[in-house]
């Protein structure tokens, strides 16, 4: 229980006001910061009973050996308080950012006498203008690359300028027409300058201005029948779209914004954060987020605004944030980016519009990038030995599992029941040695591992190129010919997406099958369990363990792979179905298919809309709807 913790305070002594606390341990070490608007509240969950608690909050407790509390006059203050501690101490049980790279920037060197635009990865340069970040350094020289046959501004080094308004030489850059400052000796000092601030404004967001003042002195030269300077503003005028197209409109052009889409599991989460001036995406940056606590959704929001807008200038927070969720304290937030900026921020949900589509599109690219960190980090092959050995101690097998399959079961609501088996051996996935299954009609996950595992059981001592013979009759002679073999080698380890009940159908069938030698385990998605055969609690590995992120990425990978199977034979179910209408043949069952996109759509499609199809007409449509009702 709870009340077995030495260092619990007693009741009363903690106040109800706002505040920031730490966890410590035996050390002295901060192991937890966090914030609360009221500290006896938000600390009682700390001292609930050991058993209703998340299993890596209890970790945390249990390892504490002290809490103690700062009382503040604000919510906001407690919010500062909370990113300042965090930032000093960098607790481990807090959530750890780990960026992809340092990012890339534009900058605008205006302290200069003759700015110059540079890429760089130092965000402190006097005086600098900077834009981005960019997602790769090719991308900032390509923007600089069209930009400057627009607004033809300094690109050569400090030393290059001082040489050439020594020697009254122009720079190398400027010789060759890379080069637009003084220093090319085009232009004086003045009309660089001039040159500068129009750069500056159109990469700020001044996008309509400056197309609107190029096209009309085009039209004002050509009038003039001075074409040669006709073609120079149409010149810079393709390069403005080109630019531009790089990145398109995405909303008005006065929206000035940042937005965040995030995707997590329970041990890490991924950020994209879009930054939008002036209606266009500037730049983008990946966040990948390693959690030791159990927090998700708001709480992670409200985590991942702090650590981005914490050490932030005030011109680079916009006047609008967009999330997937608003963190509890929004309102608080809000004020303490207000007090930041000096101006007015917003923080809010874009529930439609454009603005929806973008965060669609942030979501999409931040799942992806989840994925990735997973894969890249379970492929690694220091990580895959190391995820191996992690393994071999957390389930006491008395060698390293070299080759893993995983079942998963997948159903819809008790029909169209599959399951999936993948293989991975030492840590990587054997896709050419993935099996599906189907599964007589039933609702319960128990008794389809059991018929799965029994099928897969029954050729575990099958010779690794023992395959299913095909005999074909040619002439006298009959050709035994071999087809691919039904599974390749004994595993030395299954695991079952599932907690007790699963692992105990799967040892059923291990001892049916005679197989208990081969190890098992099953992995509870709620809380990331590892389930052993008749244990009675679970084994957790850390959430470091390199181990944890294998069987992860192995129970996600059959779940994939069932999810697939299901959705092609409920495709291949209703092809079938169609088929037997009479007068609908192939092409027009891939046109219906395809029309409505779902077989969910086609089924609650009526007549009226399934006659809308070219080809099918009322009557063909009504036999169509009919045979799907019967169905």
């Amino acid at each position: 229980m709870a009340s077995d913790l030495p260092y619990r305070p007693k009741q009363g002594e903690i106040p109800t006001t706002p505040g920031v606390y730490r966890f410590r341990d035996a050390q002295g070490r901060i192991l937890y910061v966090g914030k609360a608007k009221n500290l006896r509240a938000r600390l009682s969950n700390y001292f609930a009973p050991l058993h209703t608690m998340h299993e890596r909050t209890r970790r945390m407790v249990t390892t504490a050996a002290s809490v103690e509390w700062t009382v503040v006059s604000s919510d906001v203050e407690a919010l500062q308080l909370e990113y300042m501690w965090i930032q000093e101490f960098t607790p481990p049980f807090n959530v750890r950012y780990k960026d992809d790279k340092s990012y890339p920037y534009m900058a605008i060197t205006l302290a200069d006498e003759a700015p110059r635009v540079i890429v760089t990865r130092n965000r402190k340069i006097r005086g600098a203008k900077y834009f981005g970040p960019y997602p790769k350094v090719w991308a900032v020289h390509e923007v600089i690359d069209l930009m400057i046959k627009v607004f033809p501004i300094r690109t050569c080094s400090d030393a290059s300028y001082k040489k050439a308004m020594a020697t009254g030489r122009p720079c190398f850059p400027g010789q060759i027409g890379r080069c637009g400052g003084p220093c090319s000796m085009r232009v004086s000092i003045e009309e660089h300058r001039a040159i500068v601030d129009d750069f500056v404004a159109f990469m700020a967001g001044g996008d309509q201005r400056v197309t609107r003042q190029l096209t009309a002195r085009m039209r004002e030269a050509a009038a003039a029948m001075d074409y040669e300077s006709a073609a120079v503003y149409r010149d810079r005028l393709s390069a403005v779209e080109a630019v531009l197209g790089k990145s398109a409109l995405v909303l008005s052009d006065d929206t000035d914004a940042d937005l965040f889409g995030i995707a997590e599991d329970e041990l890490a989460a991924a950020v994209q954060h879009f930054v939008i001036r002036g209606g266009r995406v500037r730049g983008v940056r990946a966040t990948t987020i390693e959690k030791e606590l159990d927090i998700a959704g708001a709480e992670l929001v409200d985590q991942v605004l702090q650590r981005t807008y914490g050490g932030a200038d005030a011109a680079d927070i916009p006047r609008q944030v967009l999330v997937p969720q608003l963190p509890d304290d929004a309102a608080d937030l809000e004020a303490w980016l207000r007090e930041r900026r000096g101006k007015n921020v917003t923080v809010g949900i874009a529930q439609r519009g454009p603005k929806a589509d973008l965060m669609r599109t942030a979501t999409i690219n931040a799942q992806q990038a989840l994925l990735l960190h997973k894969t890249r980090r379970s492929s690694d092959y220091v990580a895959r030995t190391q995820a191996l050995t992690d393994l071999q101690e957390a389930l006491g097998l008395a060698e390293a599992p070299l080759r893993i399959e995983c079942y998963d079961v997948s159903h819809l609501s008790g029909t169209n029941v599959v399951a999936s088996m993948v293989v991975f051996e030492d840590g990587l996935p054997r896709k050419d040695q993935y099996r599906s299954f189907g599964i007589a009609e039933t609702s319960d996950d128990t008794d389809s591992i059991y018929q799965v595992l029994t099928r897969r059981l029954a050729h575990v001592d099958d010779a690794p190129d023992d395959s299913v013979p095909e005999a074909t009759d040619q002439g006298e002679d009959v050709v035994v010919t071999r087809q691919k073999p039904r599974f390749a080698y004994r595993p030395q380890l299954l695991i079952v997406d599932g907690g007790r009940p699963q692992v105990a159908a799967a040892e059923r069938a291990l001892r049916d099958s005679g197989h208990s030698e081969i190890a098992l385990c099953g992995i509870a998605k709620r809380l990331e369990e590892v389930w052993l055969p008749g244990e009675e609690y679970p084994v957790i590995l850390p959430r470091t363990s390199e181990a944890l992120y294998l069987v992860q990425r192995l129970r996600d990978e059959a779940h994939r792979f069932a999810i697939t199977h299901q959705r092609k034979r409920r495709k291949r179910d209703i092809t079938t179905v169609l088929a037997e209408v009479p007068g609908l043949g192939d092409a027009r069952i891939k046109a219906l298919l395809r029309h409505f996109g779902s077989v969910t759509a086609l089924r609650g499609a009526s007549p009226e809309e399934i006659a809308h199809l070219p080809g099918i007409g009322p009557k063909l449509a009504a036999a169509v709807h009919s045979r799907l009702i019967a169905r």
